[in-house]
């Protein structure tokens, strides 16, 4: 099933979404804005990619309540203007949210706010470490501005994708860019590839946590590993037999420590077979 990949806020998920029947396919890029009708309802999202899904997809998707709806119709200019209309005082919405925040002594930062299409309801973005009871926060939102209020909990990486700029290599953030979804990012990774004693300050990102490209060549070094004799080994040289002691994928090659009655330890260099 051909579906669209729609997001409603830089910082939520992605969501999906199918075509009408009447409706030519190839005429929906990438950017293109989007009126659909959700559980909450009528919003307008902005298309981020396509993806084709599988028929087992669908249905887990469908078994955990995502049924894949299609959208409405492109936006038009009257509906862009309500949604700027809607949002054009959200620097207040979130000074004032900022107030009860602090009136409620929650240790909680604020990342964004953005009130629906429908006009309906505002959801108020923030981070925070652990789980908040922010209860008493939605009732003073919900009397001050009378609307639904929605309180969403973002992780750092979250925020970094919405707030960020460049990465460490001068080029913009993946998560801005190419990311969709924010993986999970083990230090297992950067084991396996060899730079774990780099220091977590030059394998974190803008966010703090890992960055996300230690995934991208992950696959490829496990592959690769599995090639290698683990460090720690007892492996047999021309030199004679002697402990693994350091592994270099890139080189296909690994160091073994001999020891030589006349020499000492010496370090033997073998190539991966």
């Amino acid at each position: 099933m051909n579906v669209i990949e729609l997001k409603f806020t830089p910082w939520d998920q992605v969501y999906y979404f199918g075509y009408p029947e009447n409706i030519d396919q190839s005429k929906i890029k990438t950017d293109d804005q989007l009126v659909v009708k959700t559980i909450l309802g009528t919003e307008v999202g902005r298309v981020v990619g396509f993806k084709d899904l599988s028929d087992q997809e669908v249905k887990d998707l469908t078994s955990q309540g995502q049924d894949i709806k299609s959208f409405v119709r492109l936006v038009n200019d009257d509906d862009l203007a309500q949604l700027r209309e809607c949002n054009k005082d959200n620097d207040e919405k979130r000074k004032l949210c900022r107030q009860f925040i602090k009136k409620s002594g929650l240790n909680m930062k604020l990342v964004d706010c953005y009130c629906s299409f429908d006009g309906g309801r505002i959801t108020f973005a923030f981070i925070a470490d652990g789980r908040i009871d922010f209860r008493a926060l939605v009732k003073d939102l919900t009397k001050r501005f009378k609307k639904s209020i929605r309180l969403q909990q973002l992780g750092v990486r979250d925020e970094a994708k919405f707030t960020g700029d460049f990465g460490s290599c001068g080029v913009g953030l993946c998560c801005q860019g190419h990311l969709k979804e924010l993986g999970n990012v083990s230090t297992d990774f950067a084991k396996d590839q060899m730079i774990a004693h780099r220091g977590s300050e030059r394998l974190s990102g803008l966010c703090g946590r890992l960055k996300c490209c230690l995934a991208y060549e992950e696959d490829f070094y496990k592959q690769e590993i599995a090639r290698f004799p683990k460090l720690g080994e007892k492996v047999k040289t021309k030199q004679g037999s002697g402990e693994v002691i350091g592994i270099n994928i890139l080189k296909q090659t690994f160091d073994v420590r001999v020891h030589d009655e006349k020499k000492g330890d010496v370090i033997v260099k073998v190539d991966v077979k």
